[in-house]
């Protein structure tokens, strides 16, 4: 019987300790992962102020730097720019009619393996070529990007306005 006891007081310990071994690398991958996914989102972050610095200086090329090259800028009542070309006609388009002086608020930011979205908002001024005349900008934006060779871009974009024209 006291063998039997010491058998399984054994067989009880050595379990446990293998469980505790186990648990560590689980704990330091879930750490890696939650390291990773933070630097993940501040990449986005960095991609995002760089778009809106591209927004509000008129630069195509600068913008169209910033998307994969399959992307698609979907923007409110134009057609949509896809791929390289398309996005950079899109966006001389837009600049030759517009110049924008907004900020980006970021709402939401999820990120899985290497594809994230981004939910923001936009809030500023809009110069209109045509007329000289500036007006409220306030737009809501989705974005869904995509990491390739390390290195976050703009696969998909679309916004809208959230407030009427005026």
């Amino acid at each position: 019987m006291k063998t039997m006891i010491s058998l399984l007081l054994a067989v009880t310990l050595w379990t446990a300790c293998q469980e505790s071994g186990t648990n560590e690398p689980n704990q330091n991958e879930a750490q890696n992962q939650e390291t990773m996914q933070k630097e993940d989102k501040q990449n986005i972050e960095t991609l995002l102020d760089e778009y809106q610095k591209a927004l509000n200086t008129s630069d195509a090329k600068l913008a169209q730097s910033l998307y994969t090259t399959d992307g698609v800028f979907m923007p409110t009542e134009a057609p949509s720019g896809i791929g390289a070309e398309g996005i950079l006609r899109s966006y001389e388009y837009v600049f030759s009619q517009i110049q924008l002086n907004i900020e980006f608020f970021i709402e939401e930011i999820e990120v899985e393996g290497n594809m994230a979205f981004a939910v923001t908002s936009s809030k500023g001024t809009t110069l209109i070529r045509a007329t000289g005349d500036t007006v409220p900008e306030a737009n809501r934006e989705l974005f869904v990007f995509e990491k390739i060779d390390g290195i976050w871009k703009i696969a998909r974009y679309m916004f809208n306005k959230t407030e009427p024209k005026g």
